[in-house]
């Protein structure tokens, strides 16, 4: 009976080292990207300077340079296009979800610009967005805070070379393909950090605007996430930084520790103090 336990032991321990050693894999197939994709995409170019020097037309038809719009506060620019059928508007909305869900108002901590990349929008069209947008987020005197720009092929070019953001006009659909991703830039015009996809945590669209401001904006708890959460570039998101968390913990329980012994020793400094007294 002990042999026979023995053997199955062994049998597992067997089973579980082979689990670790890395198996050989099938060789993937190779990435197929379709023809109307092919050079979509985003370049992350943090620290990139955008071009504020560039002309757009605001919502009433008025021309005037992107840098108008960065007035001592970070801005969160969105690149899409206003006739998009779908990706932009879930670009928008997810935005907006996460600003809703974030503490700081837009147009008093910071502001929000929609550029559209398609030269055939209208202004007229921008203003309904900001309309529809500054609806949808609710607060109070937040038009103030959305901007939503049109402008000619040679300022988009610009901008979107600046950010990074690589699109294709396809001429079978009549639609772009592009990328979708949110832009978190410092108030100087420097891209800070680009959010991924269509729908943004409310954490990481804070802790952006946080870092954008350089700690501007925020209280002491977002320079607690900040010391426990890092930008990953690669995924656009915060993670967790696990060392600091380690000792973060490990920094607390020794203050708990110290408290506790010197609640003791005071404890037995006062008994000793009594026993002398009491010995007299």
């Amino acid at each position: 009976m002990k042999e026979r336990i023995r053997v199955i032991v062994l049998g597992l321990a067997a089973g579980v080292l082979w689990a670790q050693v890395p198996q050989p894999m099938p060789n993937p197939s190779p990435n197929v990207i379709p023809p109307a994709l092919e050079g979509v995409g985003i370049d992350q170019r943090l620290n990139e300077q955008v071009p504020l020097d560039a002309a757009f037309k605001d919502e009433s038809g008025r021309t005037v340079p992107l840098g108008t719009y960065f007035r001592g506060k970070p801005v969160v620019l969105a690149l899409v296009y206003y006739e998009c059928p779908m990706l932009c508007t879930e670009i928008l909305n997810g935005m907006v979800g996460a600003m809703k869900a974030v503490s700081f108002d837009a147009g008093r901590e910071y502001d929000v610009v929609a550029v559209s990349f398609d030269p055939k929008d209208t202004p007229e069209t921008a203003l309904e967005k900001k309309r529809n947008y500054a609806r949808r987020y609710g607060r109070e005197g937040s038009e103030e805070g959305f901007h939503f720009l049109t402008g000619d092929e040679t300022a988009i070019q610009a901008l979107t070379r600046a950010a990074g953001f690589r699109y294709k006009y396809d001429e079978k659909s009549g639609q772009f393909a592009h990328a979708s991703a949110i832009f978190v830039l410092t108030p100087q015009g420097r891209i800070s950090r680009v959010l991924y996809g269509v729908e943004y945590a409310p954490r990481d669209l804070r802790l952006a605007l946080v870092e954008a401001s350089r700690n501007k904006i925020g209280n002491p708890v977002d320079q607690f996430l900040l010391f426990c959460y890092h930008y990953d570039p690669s995924t656009g998101k915060y993670s967790a930084l696990v060392l600091n968390i380690v000792r973060l913990t490990g920094a607390g329980f020794l203050a708990v520790a110290s408290a506790v012994l010197l609640l003791f020793w005071r404890r037995d400094v006062r008994r000793t103090r009594k026993g002398a007294l009491a010995a007299r």
